[in-house]
């Protein structure tokens, strides 16, 4: 039963996503809608006898308005059945609360659906409605769980499905005597249905991915400056599939996060760790990969490195009954590509309660950088880890994203790669000696990218600077590349 208190904090809360406010009764088609809104989104409560303004004035409730409320639900489809409850604000005037918990099925008002957005109510795009009947029929018609297009056995990667059934076994969440066959195997993770291979197993394990496949792209980008529009310093788009595309993501940011050196109270010895917690990255990264939207053709993984964040980009919407707020606190699991999360779930690589957001948020306040923003613009997730990581994106202090300020001031933060060619550089070593560790093989991109930043913060020289292109040219580490890393000057 709603009390005086509960209704005090509802009017002072102001109309939002879950509630709105009708002077009377008079107002019930519109109110009708709203509730219909609220049946397709995560439930709410129209109060009747409040004003715009959140003042409880109450209205005459007789008999008779309650059956004139009772006939207009009769015109929800599918059919919903509020609950009302009656609270007296003054004699002979009441508030009336006209509750609707989310129906998880579409729901219309008089052959129209509504959705809200914020504290409005309006007619459901024809997009969000289709969306929303597809994953009304989710348990059984699955864009994951469609017959693959083109796609045989041959076409998939058969020592991926065999790392799939080890780790599974370690895990022990597959029994040890499944057997090696890679059909057998997919026919144990439902990912052969009939002797077809499904659309799970062709994103999960495919080899071959165009024309038919072209959503399982990766993109890889770090950009100079804190815009799209700076200059592009790094740029890698890919087709591969779920399991590859997770550890080319994982060893990308690896290679391309600077590298902080930290030193652990109380302790001499230098300890180098990136500007956000691995395991936070690669949960992140996980999970856009496992949850996006396949049956968007354009659609696409992408990660930008920018000077003052990174982001995890994934095309396509949040699947129905989740929002960006819900994901900073406790909250169900959602599961869009059931299969899919099952695959990843058997290697130990993901939960399958929902709790994948929390323990990214914890790990970054153990590692005590800020937790990462969760947002949905433009039919767009974003996962935005904010993190100063070059000159324009505030100070490089301490140990949180950059050297610290005692070794090099506010300088540019370093990169994995910029630190091995500081350590190698104790010594005059020539361009190919200082590529090798880094496995590149673009001379200019090795310049551009590591090296001249090097020189221009002052960190390494060369040893002949009047003939930058001389075959003979060496580098070196300079005093101040030194005590950057940690040793003692020359």
């Amino acid at each position: 039963m709603t009390t005086v208190v509960q209704l005090t904090t509802w009017l002072a809360s102001g109309e939002s996503a879950t509630l709105e406010f009708k002077k009377s009764t008079a107002e019930k088609e519109r109110a009708c809608r709203t509730l219909c809104a609220f049946a397709n989104g995560q439930g709410g409560r129209v109060l009747f006898g409040v004003t715009p303004a959140g003042k409880a004035v109450g209205q005459t409730v007789s008999d008779r308005t309650l059956e004139e409320l009772a006939q207009e639900f009769q015109n929800f489809e599918l059919p919903l059945f509020p609950a009302v409850e009656r609270m007296a604000v003054a004699p002979g005037l009441d508030v009336l609360a006209v509750s609707v918990a989310r129906s998880g099925r579409v729901t219309s008002f008089r052959g129209v659906a509504y959705e809200r957005v914020l504290n409005t109510t309006r007619v459901m795009p024809r997009e969000t409605y289709q969306r929303l009947l597809l994953e009304e029929k989710h348990s059984t018609v699955r864009w994951e769980n469609q017959p693959a297009v083109g796609v045989t056995l041959d076409d998939l990667d058969k020592e991926e499905i065999l790392r799939t059934r080890q780790m599974a076994i370690d895990q022990r969440r597959l029994s040890a005597g499944t057997s090696m066959d890679v059909g057998d195997i997919l026919d144990r993770l439902g990912l052969r249905v009939d002797g077809q291979i499904t659309q799970a197993a062709q994103i999960l394990y495919g080899t071959k991915f165009l024309p038919h496949y072209p959503q399982a792209l990766l993109k890889l980008g770090r950009f100079r400056g804190t815009r799209i529009t700076g200059d592009i310093l790094d740029n890698k788009q890919e087709h591969l599939h779920a399991f590859a595309a997770v550890r080319e993501a994982v060893a990308w940011l690896d290679r391309t996060l600077p590298l902080a050196a930290h030193f652990p109270k109380g302790s001499i010895f230098r300890e180098d760790r990136l500007p956000v917690p691995a395991e936070a990255l690669r949960e992140t990264i996980v999970n856009a990969v496992i949850h996006r939207d396949y049956s968007l053709s354009f659609g696409h993984v992408a990660i930008a490195v920018f000077d003052d964040r990174i982001e995890v980009r994934s095309v396509g919407e949040f699947p129905a009954g989740i929002n960006a707020a819900m994901l900073s606190r406790e909250h169900p699991s959602v599961q869009r590509n059931p299969l899919m999360a099952g695959a990843f779930h058997r290697t130990g690589a993901v939960e399958v309660w929902g709790r994948g957001t929390n323990r990214v948020i914890e790990a970054c306040h153990a590692y005590g950088v800020p937790s990462p923003d969760y947002a949905q613009v433009g039919g767009v997730v974003t996962v935005t880890f904010r993190v100063a990581l070059g000159p324009e994106g505030g100070d490089q202090v301490g140990t949180m994203s950059g050297p610290s300020r005692h070794h090099v001031g506010t300088m540019l933060a370093l990169s994995r790669h910029q630190v091995e060619v500081l350590e190698l550089a104790q010594i005059s070593k020539p361009l190919p000696e200082l590529m090798g560790p880094s496995g590149r093989s673009d001379r200019t991109k090795f310049r551009d990218q590591v090296l001249r930043p090097l020189l221009d913060a002052g960190l390494l020289e060369m040893t002949l600077p009047d003939k930058p292109r001389s075959p003979n040219q060496q580098y070196r580490t300079t005093v101040a590349g030194l005590v950057c890393i940690g040793k003692e000057p020359r």
